[in-house]
């Protein structure tokens, strides 16, 4: 069960995440983004368009402040 206690949740639906390169050789940044479709209560993430459960050490490290404009 994820423990939204502390308020920190690592993923949302339709949140977009994108594969670790290592994982995804030869992929570029836009052939590893994917959308998710659901979080389960175990913390592990089911994508739109591609199967399988996957947690959170799959993808990079989300910045939340990347698209922030100053």
């Amino acid at each position: 069960m994820i423990d939204e206690s502390d308020g920190s949740v690592w993923a949302r639906p339709e949140m977009s995440v994108i594969f670790r390169a290592e994982i995804m050789p030869g992929k570029n940044r836009e052939e590893r983004t994917f959308r998710i479709a659901h979080v389960m209560p175990n913390g592990r993430v089911v994508l739109h368009n591609f199967n399988g459960e996957y947690r959170q050490t799959a993808f990079e490290k989300i910045d939340f402040q990347r698209n922030l404009s100053s």
